[in-house]
């Protein structure tokens, strides 16, 4: 078995970017895919909580930022090629923006329809007061 660096074996896309899948580590529940560059990757690695490079403003940021739900980094792991990762994470509160705990919070039923299918946990429109 050998013992390689995390970011020795990664494969960042042409636009220096890598996915995220996070992870619930109580409920084992997906929460959201994410994108990170190097300095968020190194940054969640040093704080252990998540960071990510969001591409709709051009920047890093700690997830959770303005609402306060926090991911703290309990495992990363990587997939075979080195393409994207896992974090295992102990999620603060709720991962999803939309006030859901994962933001996979709808799924197709039989009719091939979208239906809601968890409870909010919290109002998005008292958290994000714009």
């Amino acid at each position: 078995m050998t013992r390689q660096k995390l970011l020795d074996v990664l494969q960042f896309n042409d636009q220096g970017l890598i996915p995220a899948v996070i992870q619930d580590a109580a409920s084992k529940r997906v929460l959201t895919l994410c994108y990170l560059n190097r300095e968020a990757l190194e940054r969640s690695l040093r704080e252990g909580k998540v960071y990510v490079f969001r591409r709709s403003r051009n920047r890093l940021m700690l997830k959770g930022e303005t609402s306060g739900h926090i991911q703290r980094i309990k495992q990363v792991h990587v997939d075979c090629e080195g393409q994207s990762l896992l974090l295992v994470v102990q999620q603060h509160v709720a991962g999803c923006h939309q006030g859901y705990l994962s933001c996979y919070f709808r799924r197709r039923n039989r009719q091939g329809r979208l239906v809601i299918s968890e409870p909010r946990v919290f109002d998005p429109s008292k958290v994000y007061k714009r």
